[in-house]
């Protein structure tokens, strides 16, 4: 821990300003996967912890989507946000993000699944074939275009490898955030929805009742814990005390005080354990995926002529050779 600990301490101090203007408020940017009530009441006591450790005050930043968060880091109306691979990726590269740590499970494990999820009584609906059968005019519920589990990943795995396009394969294809698409296949205002292993076990929590009325008929490889992201331009002695705070909490203390922190953790979001330690290069398999899209959006594309689609696919594998290499390069994260 020691040794993790200072190398994110050296790490804050090399990718900060020299000169920086003192930051009186902190503000914390949420994705919104569910509504903002919901989020303010399952994260205020983790912000609350923070504040306290920091020295500085943190408030909760609500938006009605994932592109809001993306550009309230943009415009540093954003200091620290929690997102998705997917968005987290936006933020990185359009926002001056940097990845510091990641989510886990009290277990210590970290990751999730990306699903599709339908109403338990649809007995027609029982698998992939069931699902990529367009002749059904079947109403879909798409997630964030900005959410790995409820867009790219499904996008990638369901929809680019079987050749579909939701858009021609169902008859209405909505878009809503995690929470909202559950309710709606539990409702039976769709036939079935993207989702994720982590909302379904909010769901389950917080509304059981409709968590029974769903299941799961589609999973997908498993997906890197979610990335807390931070501005680059943050001075470097709060990045230090930011990272501090994540790298101890629930870990460090007295005995009560890591008991506490942990039962805060476990009602945070859909329960967490103790954060571990990441960086930029958790991010490489999602720019695969993309780029994965791209090549096959490319390959199917009657507007481009041979030598432009040879011209393009060349240009896509060469940057995924790179990102392979980078990937080998790396520890297991």
């Amino acid at each position: 821990m020691k040794r993790i600990l200072a190398a994110g301490l050296v790490l804050a101090g090399l990718t900060a300003p020299l000169a920086a203007q003192e930051v009186k408020e902190l503000n914390f940017g949420f994705i919104s996967t569910e509504s903002s009530a919901n989020l303010a009441k399952s994260f205020e006591p983790l912000l609350k912890d923070m504040e306290k450790a920091i020295g500085v005050p943190v408030k909760p930043f609500f938006v009605g989507d994932y592109a809001g968060v993306i550009e309230g880091m943009r415009f540093k109306k954003v200091d620290v946000a929690w997102f998705g691979n997917k968005s987290a990726m936006e933020a990185v590269d359009r926002s001056n993000g940097e990845v510091f740590v990641k989510t886990a499970k009290p277990d210590g494990s970290s990751g999730y699944y990306s699903l599709i999820v339908t109403n338990v009584d649809r007995n027609d609906i029982n698998g992939l074939k069931d699902i990529l059968d367009c002749s059904k005019g079947y109403n879909f519920g798409n997630g964030d275009p900005n959410s790995t589990s409820g867009f790219l990943v499904p996008s990638y795995y369901v929809f680019a490898m079987n050749n579909v396009d939701p858009q021609k394969c169902f008859k209405r294809v909505v878009t809503s955030n995690h929470e909202g698409n559950l309710l709606a296949v539990a409702n039976k205002q769709v036939d079935f929805a993207t989702n994720n292993t982590e909302n379904m076990s909010r769901l389950q929590q917080t509304r059981p009742a409709e968590a029974a009325k769903i299941k799961e008929v589609w999973r997908s490889p498993m997906i890197a814990g979610d990335p807390i992201v931070w501005r680059k331009d943050l001075p470097a002695d709060l990045k230090a005390k930011i990272y501090t705070f994540f790298m101890t909490y629930g870990r460090n203390g007295t005995p009560e005080e890591i008991e506490r922190a942990r039962a805060v953790l476990a009602k945070t979001s859909d329960g967490w354990g103790p954060f571990l330690a990441s960086s930029d290069a958790q991010l490489i398999p999602i720019r695969q995926l993309e780029l994965f899209k791209a090549k096959m959006k490319a390959q199917n594309n009657d507007k481009l002529s041979a030598d432009e689609k040879t011209a393009e696919v060349k240009k896509i594998d060469a940057q995924l050779a790179d990102l392979d290499s980078q990937l080998k390069k790396l520890p297991a994260m």
